[in-house]
C-alpha cells in the first residue's frame, strides 16, 4: 500500500517541477520580448521568490518518494542494472535526477551568494529543461524499450 502512495506523490512532484520548468523555458523567454523590462523584472523576481520557497519542498517530495520506490520495489533491479534494460535506464534515469539535484543546488548556492546573472539563469534553465525531457522519455521508456 505505500509503494502507489510514493508512486502518487513522486509523480505529483515531478508535475509541479517540470511544470514550472517548462513555464520558465516556454513561457516566460518569450513574453520577455513582449513586455516592458521594469514589468518583466518585477514579475521574475515574483515568480522566483515563490520558486525558491516552494521548490525545496517539492525536490523533497520528488526525491523522497523516488527512494522510497527504490527501497521499496527497485533496489534488486540496481543491483545489477546492466541485466535488463529497466534496470539500465532507471540507473540513467536517477543518475539524471541527481544531476538535476545538483543544478538546483548551484542556483540555491548562487542566489544566496548573490552572484546569479542573468546568463546563468537562463543556462540552468536551459539545462534543467533539457535534462526533465530526458527523465521524461527514460521514465516511459523504461517500460516500453526492451533489448
Amino acid at each position: 500500500m505505500i509503494y502507489p502512495l510514493f508512486l502518487t506523490l513522486h509523480l505529483f512532484a515531478a508535475l509541479i517541477f517540470i511544470g514550472t520548468v517548462f513555464f520558465e523555458v516556454l513561457f516566460l523567454e518569450s513574453i520577455r520580448k513582449q513586455l516592458p523590462a521594469r514589468v518583466m523584472l518585477l514579475v521574475e523576481q515574483g515568480i522566483g521568490r515563490r520558486a525558491r520557497s516552494l521548490m525545496p519542498w517539492v525536490l523533497l517530495v520528488l526525491f523522497g518518494a523516488g527512494l522510497g520506490m527504490v527501497g521499496l520495489r527497485y533496489l534488486p533491479v540496481l543491483a545489477s542494472p546492466l541485466a535488463s534494460s529497466f534496470g539500465t535506464l532507471l540507473a540513467i534515469k536517477i543518475a539524471v535526477a541527481v544531476s538535476v539535484l545538483l543544478h538546483f543546488l548551484v542556483a540555491m548556492f548562487l542566489f544566496k551568494s548573490g552572484r546569479m546573472s542573468p546568463r546563468y539563469l537562463q543556462f540552468i534553465h536551459g539545462s534543467l529543461f533539457c535534462h526533465m525531457v530526458v527523465i521524461v522519455l527514460l521514465a516511459k521508456g523504461m517500460f516500453y524499450l526492451t533489448w
